[in-house]
């Protein structure tokens, strides 16, 4: 089994950092460079850094904020949010990003992510997918910032974004976003068993058992998170700890821990 990551994740709106639920009722919590500074001495093994605002206001990747904030950033950092073209793909990652995520650019532009993965490699796109479960129990992808249901099923799209060279998928339950009621665990399982690339579950951690039931339960590659970490006093290090104890692999050492 590969190692596990725990990456925090920052939504950037406007002036600073927010946080919501369900996609929705957005509440400010701090400027992001500050936060980037805490989380670099918190053992993260990556950051995700999403424009929110981007695609809704039609607004270009801010390559110069991205740029400051790559600056004070020791991890690799994947960033997201109007990237709609492969000359954005490129200003990005001379900005300092390592990665990039793409969402709603790719369901009407799915070859944008055959383009980046060739020309940049698998590695550096992340294929962003934000799912509502239906009343029938099926799920549906959304766009723009989860407020259009574009038509499609999670499982194919999750597949042809494979297929077209995405190196992973970030995954994020509408429902549980920002809930800290627990990863969607299904959702999370159909959609790794369907692929043979990574899966990073998103939204809904509320607890270091939620992050290890993720893990052992639905096969995930990864832990995303943001409320965790803003609001309550648990942290990415503790979450290395608890899921080691629980006999999941972590990258890196965790705080307090001496090297093997």
């Amino acid at each position: 089994m590969l190692k596990v990551r725990v990456i925090p994740t920052l939504l950037w709106k406007g002036l600073g950092l927010v946080k919501g639920v369900g996609f929705d009722s957005w509440r400010r919590v701090g400027p992001v460079l500050p936060a980037v500074k805490v989380y670099n001495a918190r053992d993260v093994d990556e950051l995700i850094l999403v424009d929110i605002n981007a695609t809704l206001e039609s607004e270009l990747p801010d390559h110069d904020s991205v740029n400051d904030f790559s600056e004070e950033c020791a991890v690799p950092l994947t960033v997201g949010g109007g990237i709609s073209s492969l000359e954005q793909v490129l200003a990005l990652l001379h900005s300092g990003a390592d990665k990039i995520a793409v969402n709603s650019a790719a369901y009407a532009e799915p070859g944008l992510i055959d383009a980046a993965a060739s020309r940049f490699g698998a590695q550096c796109v992340v294929a962003s997918i934000d799912v509502r479960r239906l009343d029938e129990g099926d799920y549906r992808c959304f766009s723009h910032a989860g407020t259009q249901d574009t038509g499609r099923e999670v499982l194919a799209w999750a597949r042809e974004l494979a297929d077209r060279g995405a190196g992973e998928i970030l995954l994020t339950s509408i429902e549980r976003d920002g809930s800290m009621t627990g990863y969607d665990l299904a959702l999370v399982e159909r959609v790794a068993r369907a692929v043979d690339i990574p899966v990073i579950a998103s939204g809904g951690a509320g607890s270091y058992q939620h992050m290890i039931d993720v893990v052992q339960q639905a096969g995930a590659s990864a832990v995303a998170a943001a409320s965790i970490f803003h609001f309550t006093e648990l942290t990415p290090a503790g979450a290395k700890a608890a899921m080691q104890a629980a006999g999941i692999p972590v990258r890196r050492n965790f705080v307090g821990e001496a090297n093997p």
